[in-house]
């Protein structure tokens, strides 16, 4: 009686639950089928995979309270989102669409004046970046998706202490996933005890309330640093050292990041307000302070003085920049189109690296699409991926790819972590985005995207460098792969829309 019972319940669910996916109108025809799959394929355990994973969502009042946050936002400081002028001064008009579409999804226009230098290593992105918190007066806004109790993490927190103890305003926010470790440390404890004004992204306290209300994989992926509102910090980098002690194994973690100075740094600073107050609506608007000058003079962090200062890596007068980002309560594909957009544009070059590939299936056929009609073409991932799946989900493209002209390389002395984008040496975009599902549709993200030769130049210098230290993939040793490990790849490739 009780089986006839259970049999019943659950196969009403089943039906529902598929009816649910047929009905969706944010899902697209390979997602649905793949969720048909997961669910009659594993119709138990598929029910509970749905319950947990399947609707992208936080919540209605999350989604409303946000939208408020950032419209209270945008009307108290209009003049940090840039405008439409800036954008057909600044850009030329065969780049000027992706930055159009871009301002259209995040309310982020183009902004002039911005300096910015590209770091040479992990290494002096932290001397750095613990040079600017020493140095600064009146607040330092930090917000990572992973701070690890390591080097980075422990120097980050002790400059966060000193600065809040001479009285600096600290605000410092970490995912609930990504930095679990670091909330119930002793270091964030101390960083409390200091008067650091510390927050949780998407926590996870109440885990059965995420579990049954939203999603448990709905992430905070930002990497936001922002000191006195002029200065900031923009790349792929986590609060942690490159020998990344959580998975060493594929050590060292690989990055790039940007010094950035200009009215960029405040769309920044408006970025992670909208963040900060999502959790911490109580906080006053007017304690985010921007800073714009049309035409900022680049101030250069302290260095010891027996250093040469590094130079500047952008005209005078400074470069067309915006902040691009998007997250789960973002309009829905606001990424693989902007990314569509971006690299429709590419006239002559396009260089992308990215650890984890698994693309929807439109941006696959336009990076194809773009090499077919004669622009070089040049893809960067890692050799050793730390995830199975994504590794095998990115292969099962190989050879389309490869097909159409696409040059790719696999980086060899560690986990290239690095998400950047180049196109014809003018154009560049870096941030915290990887070209995978879980960038679009689920994390939350922030990126820059700007024009300008001198900075593009030395990111694409950079680029080269890891292909230096890469084997380049031929179309003879994709098909010399083992049949098991070629089907092992496309039956993975197969769930990439639910992964």
């Amino acid at each position: 009686m009780l089986l006839d019972i259970f049999l019943t319940v659950h196969f009403m669910l089943l039906i529902l639950i598929s009816l649910r996916v047929l009905a969706r109108h944010d899902l697209t025809s390979p997602a649905r089928l793949a969720w048909l799959v997961i669910l009659f394929i594993l119709p138990y355990l598929g029910v509970v995979i749905y319950w947990m994973f399947g609707e992208v969502h936080l919540g209605r009042d999350f989604t409303r309270k946000r939208k408020e946050i950032i419209d209270k936002l945008s009307a108290h400081s209009p003049e940090v989102l840039g405008d439409d002028i800036a954008l057909s001064e600044a850009i030329k008009p065969e780049y000027q669409a992706a930055f159009a579409y871009s301002a259209n999804a995040t309310g982020y226009h183009t902004t002039v004046g911005n300096h910015a230098e590209l770091m040479a290593d992990a290494a002096e992105t932290r001397t750095r970046m613990i040079a600017d918190f020493d140095a600064a007066t009146d607040h330092i806004h930090v917000l990572y998706y992973i701070w690890l109790i390591d080097g980075m993490g422990i120097d980050t927190a002790q400059a966060l202490i000193r600065a809040a103890r001479r009285g600096v305003i600290c605000r410092a926010m970490v995912d609930g996933m990504g930095s679990r470790k670091m909330v119930g440390s002793k270091i964030w404890q101390e960083m409390i005890e200091a008067g650091v004004q510390v927050s949780v992204a998407l926590p996870i306290s109440n885990i059965l309330k995420v579990l049954m209300f939203s999603r448990i994989d709905l992430r905070n992926h930002r990497k936001i640093t922002v000191i006195d509102g002029k200065v900031g910090y923009c790349g792929s980098r986590n609060c942690a050292d490159p020998e990344f002690r959580v998975k060493p194994k594929f050590a060292p973690w690989v990055d790039i990041m940007l010094r950035v100075e200009g009215p960029v740094v405040a769309q920044n600073q408006m970025l992670f307000a909208s963040d900060w107050l999502t959790e911490n609506p109580d906080t006053p608007l007017d304690s985010f302070p921007y800073f714009i000058d049309p035409q900022p003079k680049l101030q250069k962090s302290p260095q010891p003085e027996t250093e040469e200062p590094l130079p500047i890596t952008s005209p005078p007068n400074g470069f067309a920049a915006q902040v691009f980002s998007d997250g789960s309560t973002q309009r829905r594909s606001t990424t693989p189109q902007f990314l569509g957009v971006l690299i429709g544009q590419a006239k002559r070059t396009l260089i992308i690296s990215t650890p984890y590939f698994v693309p929807d299936y439109s941006l696959v056929s336009i990076l194809c699409a773009t090499a077919y009609r004669g622009v070089q073409v040049t893809m960067i991932f890692p050799k050793n991926n730390d995830s199975i799946v994504v590794a095998a989900t990115s292969h099962s493209y190989y050879w389309q790819l490869l097909e159409a002209g696409v040059n790719i390389y696999e980086y060899k002395p560690g986990l290239l972590h690095a998400k950047t984008l180049t196109i014809d040496g003018e154009i560049s975009l870096i941030g915290s985005t990887n070209l995978d599902l879980r960038s679009f549709d689920l994390n939350y993200e922030n990126n820059i995207v700007f024009s300008d030769k001198t900075l593009t130049a030395a990111i694409v210098e950079r680029q080269y460098q890891y292909i230096a230290d890469s084997e380049e993939v031929t179309r003879e040793q994709v098909e010399n792969w083992p049949l098991s490990y070629k089907i092992w790849n496309n039956i993975v490739a197969t769930m990439g829309p639910v992964l």
